[in-house]
C-alpha cells in the first residue's frame, strides 16, 4: 500500500473562510480512496492537532500532498504555524537530525540532514492572481513562476528534510473569476497524470 498524508493548509480569517482548499481537498480524499493500493490520512490545520502524531504521519507517509492558499505572497499563518511546531517537533524523531554540516567543514552539506528520503510530496496553491502575472512581461511577479518564486522557500524546507517533488498544480484567479467545477475538473486530470506516471515508472522499475 502506498500510504498519502493530506494537509489542507486553509483556514478562515478574514474574508476568507477556507472553504476552497476544503474542496480540493476532498477532490484529494476522493482520488486516492476510489484507487487501489492507497492508504490515506488527512490533517487539517485549522483544526487541533498533536505535533508528535503530525510527526508521525510524516514518517508513516510515502508521499505527502500539500494544499495552501497564498496570503499576502506567503502561506497563511496558521499553516506556517503547523509546520515551525511539526518540523520542530520531529528534530530527531524522522524529520531531520540536523543541518547536515560536521564541525570539520562547516562551509558544505548544510541541507543534508534530513530523514524523510524516499518521500515525495505535492503541492497545490490557489491564488486571487490570475495566471498571467507569473508569465507575461511587465506584470507583477516578473515572469517568475509560483514554483521559483513565491514557493522557493517552500521547497527548500521539503529538500530540507530529504523529500522530492511531484509536479505541483496552481490555482489562479479564485476570487473574481472563480469557476470551481472546471478548476477541480482539471486538478483531478493533473492527479490522474502525475500518478499515473508514477505508477508506471514504479512498474518498469520492478
Amino acid at each position: 500500500m502506498t500510504k498519502v498524508l493530506i494537509i489542507n493548509g486553509g483556514q478562515s480569517f478574514g474574508h476568507s473562510g477556507g472553504q476552497f482548499n476544503q474542496t480540493v481537498t476532498g477532490v484529494s480524499e476522493a482520488f486516492f480512496s476510489s484507487q487501489p493500493g492507497y492508504e490515506v490520512k488527512t490533517t487539517h490545520v485549522a483544526e487541533a492537532y498533536d505535533p508528535e502524531e503530525e510527526v508521525a504521519k510524516f514518517v508513516w507517509a510515502d508521499i505527502i500532498i500539500y494544499h495552501t492558499p497564498i496570503w499576502w505572497f506567503q502561506l497563511p499563518h496558521g499553516f506556517k504555524q503547523y509546520l515551525d511546531v511539526v518540523f520542530t517537533a520531529g528534530h530527531a524523531k524522522g524529520i531531520y537530525n540536523s543541518d547536515g554540516r560536521s564541525s570539520a567543514n562547516p562551509a558544505i552539506n548544510y541541507g543534508t540532514g534530513g530523514t524523510l528520503h524516499g518521500r515525495k510530496y505535492m503541492v497545490t496553491s490557489s491564488w486571487n492572481a490570475p495566471d498571467t502575472a507569473f508569465t507575461l512581461p511587465g506584470e507583477f511577479f516578473q515572469q517568475k513562476s509560483v514554483d521559483e518564486g513565491v514557493l522557493f522557500g517552500f521547497h527548500r524546507m521539503n529538500a530540507f528534510t530529504g523529500m522530492t517533488p511531484l509536479k505541483s498544480f496552481h490555482f489562479h484567479d479564485v476570487e473574481k473569476n472563480a469557476d470551481v467545477a472546471r478548476d477541480m475538473a482539471r486538478y483531478r486530470q493533473h492527479l490522474e497524470q502525475v500518478f499515473a506516471a508514477r505508477k508506471v515508472t514504479e512498474a518498469a522499475t520492478l
